[in-house]
């Protein structure tokens, strides 16, 4: 069963953590300030898009938002990840990319090998 207080209450402390006002919330989604107010206390329930548009106005990603506990949210290691790519070219993010993907290769076949 999908939690709408604790979504509301997530939605809520990334606005507040961004000195972003209900207002300035609602008016960059298109919906009302009394919307946002009732998705925050969990007595409404936000359309799929209006999730989207919510994430996208405060520039954070659907995890931190929508996973039930922290530990299954990676939203500062993704935005480490985007960081150390987001200046590279096309070659560049290829083969960090190659990198990573081999490198967690390794990693999985070493972890077969100790078992």
């Amino acid at each position: 069963m999908i939690d709408y207080k604790n979504i509301g209450a997530r939605i809520r402390a990334v606005r507040t953590e961004k000195k972003i006002t209900q207002e300035q919330l609602a008016e960059a989604v298109g919906v009302g300030t009394s919307h946002i107010s009732h998705i925050e206390t969990g007595n409404g329930t936000p359309s799929f898009e209006t999730i989207i548009q919510i994430i996208n106005a405060l520039d954070c990603s659907a995890d931190e938002l929508l996973c039930i506990e922290v530990k299954n949210a990676r939203p500062y290691l993704n935005n480490w990840l985007c960081e150390i790519v987001e200046d590279c070219d096309p070659t560049e993010t290829k083969v960090i990319m190659d990198t990573v993907t081999a490198l967690k290769s390794s990693l999985r076949r070493l972890k077969v090998a100790e078992e």
